[in-house]
């Protein structure tokens, strides 16, 4: 799914440093144009004693979102090329995407994720280093969830999603397609009191676990900086404590448009209905997401003219 951009620049900052008369440094903001840069996250281990290796993505671009098929310019070795990546990369810094398992016995090899757009290759290294390994509390310091954060860590197991209906779908181009997923979760981590800007309420106002403002504090001004949470397509609305994303994974020809993206969890299930523009073989996910740990389920979806 290419968005026909052309190479924009978005805006060119020049920051002043205060409090003495240094040099005017220049930050240059692409709408398009830029690479995307393979991103390795860390390393999980399994109760049978192989490891998940986690890689996510930065996107450089502000706005324009690319295609990179896997083949020789998006690829893993060693082993097959192939190892379930994107070929679909969202706007900025996209975190934890997919996971590739490898064996126990993998011992201290690089298994390297080579992505080549724009012009540029750029490399990332799964490996097992020990200051890699991920737990909860760094799911939850990056990802921002629902729940405190707490030593020891607060018991929390990764929701379940399953597909109503086959995970195989066909449909004409000109017609929308409901998806509905049945998720389940262990309830943690536990909602807490948190603060979100609340128009009419300030930028501190104090929002219960449901959205509503319970006290408020003083109004902040200026641009709101942008940091991997915010950038974020896979994260919860307001309020929501377990939720569903809807992404594009490996995309068709077209463009595909979800209503909604991001849809909360009723009564252990969620539906959203999706469109295409055009007909071809579109590759979709899923992700459960409790604010902190997220669970994948990828639908394969035939656009017939």
């Amino acid at each position: 799914m290419k968005v026909p951009f052309k190479r924009t620049l978005l805006a060119c900052a020049i920051i002043l440093l205060a409090g003495w008369g240094g040099p005017l440094i220049a930050q240059t903001r692409y709408a398009s144009g830029q690479n995307v840069v393979p991103v390795y996250e860390g390393w999980e281990r399994n109760p049978d004693g192989s490891f998940n290796l986690v890689f996510g993505y930065m996107n450089r671009n502000y706005e324009e979102q690319l295609d990179v098929p896997v083949g020789p310019n998006n690829a893993f070795a060693p082993g097959p090329p192939d190892q379930g990546q994107p070929e679909h990369f969202y706007r900025r810094r996209q975190q934890f995407v997919f996971k590739v398992k490898v064996p126990k016995d993998w011992g201290a090899k690089d298994l390297v994720w080579t992505l080549t757009s724009a012009g540029h290759t750029e490399k990332a290294y799964g490996t097992l280093q020990p200051f890699r390994e991920l737990g909860n509390l760094v799911y939850q310091e990056n990802r921002g969830g629902p729940g405190d954060l707490t030593y020891p860590e607060e018991p929390n197991q990764a929701p379940t999603i399953e597909m109503v209906g086959s995970a195989t779908k066909a449909i004409k181009v000109q017609d929308s397609l409901a998806l509905t997923v049945e998720v389940t979760d262990d309830g943690h981590p536990k909602p807490r009191v948190r603060r979100a800007a609340t128009p009419g309420a300030g930028s501190g106002a104090i929002r219960d676990s449901d959205g509503a403002v319970v006290a408020t504090g003083p109004e902040r001004t200026g641009p709101q900086r942008e940091n991997p949470l915010t950038q974020a397509i896979v994260r919860l609305d307001p309020g929501v404590t377990l939720g569903v994303t809807w992404i594009v994974y490996r995309a068709g020809p077209g463009e595909v448009m979800f209503d909604p993206m991001r849809i909360k969890v009723v009564d252990g299930k969620a539906t959203t209905k999706v469109r295409f523009s055009k007909a071809g073989i579109y590759r979709l996910r899923a992700y459960a997401d409790d604010g902190v740990l997220v669970t994948p389920l990828d639908v394969m979806v035939t656009v017939e003219e």
